[in-house]
């Protein structure tokens, strides 16, 4: 048994700070940090699913059967699999788990014990005095 959307929904909804969004009418989105780490096509049979991964997986992912650059995004590593199953299930979980790590490092996430410190102070505003008209 492979992998289905509802499994891969809830392995990537696992990690921390994930979230997902239904982008481009039909493209469920994982997301870290407001940038994607793994989209799963919900309007095609087989379903697809893109993520990102080394350059070095990307060249060795793209010589198996049912996987290709993904469009608009293959250029950044990002693979499409044509079909859920063209991975063996841990392997799978393994490359969506790197592409989450990927991506995090690079987004930009709120630590809240980070909250206030290293802020500029902003000067107190100073209360609006009339300007005085010369007679």
């Amino acid at each position: 048994m492979h992998m289905d959307a509802p499994a891969i929904r809830k392995y990537c909804l696992s990690f921390p700070d994930a979230i997902e969004n239904l982008q481009w009418e039909d493209e469920l989105c994982f997301k870290v940090g407001g940038k994607i780490f793994t989209m799963l096509g919900l309007d095609s049979l087989p379903q697809r699913l893109c993520f990102k991964c080394t350059p070095e997986k990307f060249a060795e992912l793209c010589e198996l059967e049912d996987i290709r650059p993904a469009p608009y995004v293959g250029r950044y590593s990002w693979v499409m699999l044509d079909r859920l199953d063209a991975l063996p299930d841990g392997e799978l979980q393994d490359l969506i788990e790197q592409s989450y790590q990927m991506v995090r490092s690079q987004a930009k996430l709120s630590d809240p014990r980070r909250r206030g410190k290293n802020r500029k102070k902003m000067p107190a505003a100073k209360a609006h005095q009339p300007v005085k008209k010369k007679s």
